[in-house]
């Protein structure tokens, strides 16, 4: 009997499966079915005779793990699931939760590049070991069967290392900096979700699998708290940069702060000390204006002053104390 007559439709009949063809419509192995069958996680066939017979609920039931699998889930930790789903706690709000999280973190949409085009955005001259190191970092994904076109996931950071490459940093420097910038974005997204789990999302996870109302109200949560990561990066990072950057250009130019009016001035070294109390008045981003200021105003009294002194000694008025 082949497939063709067992799987039957209509009314009344439902599909039925021999092992194999089970295997080749849910693209699992039969090695893998039998082991899903051992673990509990697949209910055992029909036996008819000498032949086991499958059904539609146990290719549903593959295709479940399989996209439990894809999400990252473990063996145990879907048959913890499958096993709510039959006790009747259901799936639908884990799911729910579990395509939330999935879903994108960003506005930015991918985009395609033809290597024409990526050889001219970097100076116009081919560099394989450089497009070799933009795949690997995922800055750039191959196309099946296109060999001149590229997939662009982050069109935003591929113009980011072409700017930087014309500003005249190699690309193999370019590359180093994005793996070490990873590293720390990445430990800053691993510490915001302990935080916000310890915080916030405890209290759904609790019970597993949650119920579908408390992973219905965790999956709205996330689309709220979706947007708070990047915004407090983007906030902290500005900060960060204002604070460094004066300080950076500080540091290079060793405390010295040339005249405000001539430019020939010889520069006047600051004292440590000095630099100090300003940043404690006014913080590290407003030191190089402050100065400059009072600068400004003591060049401003000292010729006010010597204006009245000339005009007292010409009309003969006394200075009054």
């Amino acid at each position: 009997m082949t497939e063709q007559t067992r799987q039957r439709a209509g009314a009344g009949h439902r599909s039925e499966y021999r092992i194999e063809d089970l295997a080749h419509h849910s693209g699992a192995t039969v090695r893998t079915i039998r082991a899903y069958q051992d673990r509990g996680l697949l209910p055992r066939p029909e036996r008819r005779g000498r032949s086991n017979v499958y059904g539609d609920a146990h290719l549903a039931r593959l295709r479940q793990i399989a996209d439990l699998l894809d999400r990252g889930y473990t063996l145990a930790s879907i048959k913890e699931l499958l096993e709510a789903w039959d006790s009747g706690r259901g799936l639908g709000g884990v799911l729910g939760l579990v395509a939330e999280v999935d879903g994108p973190w960003t506005d930015e949409e991918a985009d395609r590049i033809s290597r024409a085009e990526l050889d001219e955005k970097f100076g116009g001259k081919p560099d394989e070991a450089a497009v070799e190191e933009a795949v690997e970092l995922g800055v750039l994904e191959r196309i099946p069967g296109r060999d001149d076109e590229f997939l662009v996931p982050s069109p935003q950071e591929l113009a980011v290392a072409a700017e930087l490459n014309s500003a005249g940093v190699p690309l193999h420097a370019i590359a180093g900096h994005l793996r070490e910038l990873r590293v720390q974005v990445e430990h800053i997204a691993s510490r915001f979700l302990e935080f916000t789990t310890e915080h916030v999302f405890m209290r759904y996870l609790e019970h597993q699998p949650p119920t579908d109302a408390d992973a219905a109200e965790a999956a709205a949560l996330v689309r709220r708290l979706r947007p708070l990561a990047q915004q407090t990066v983007d906030a902290e990072l500005a900060r960060a940069m204002r604070t460094f950057a004066t300080r950076h250009l500080q540091q290079h130019l060793g405390g010295a702060l040339p005249s405000p009016h001539r430019s020939g001035d010889v520069p006047v070294v600051l004292p440590a000390g000095t630099i100090e109390a300003v940043r404690g008045l006014v913080g590290a981003d407003g030191v190089s204006v402050f100065i400059a200021t009072a600068a400004e105003r003591e060049v401003h009294a000292r010729t006010l002053d010597a204006l009245a002194t000339r005009q007292n000694g010409t009309t003969g008025i006394d200075q009054v104390p």
